[in-house]
């Protein structure tokens, strides 16, 4: 019995497939850090919020509508009474 190679369509589909996988694995960690590190710190917020506004505005307006938590109030009221906006 003669064993013959793989067509290279499929060593291809295969390669990009686990590509796409891992591709997005990384994604999904960077995204689940990122947003781990929100929620844990505010000085971290304060960063996004003067870095890269659309980051925190999109994990505020997700925490008002999933748990309806104050946590955009209370933020710009410590750092307004710490001088830091």
């Amino acid at each position: 019995m003669i064993k013959e190679p793989k067509p290279a369509y499929k060593r291809y589909l295969g390669l990009t497939a686990k590509a796409i996988f891992l591709a997005e694995a990384v994604g999904v960690a960077i995204s689940y850090g990122v947003w781990y590190k929100l929620n844990t710190s505010r000085d971290f917020r304060l960063y996004m919020y003067k870095n890269y506004n659309w980051v925190v505005e999109g994990y505020y307006s997700l925490g008002e509508k999933l748990a309806e938590h104050k946590t955009r109030e209370h933020d710009l009221k410590v750092w307004t009474q710490e001088g830091k906006i």
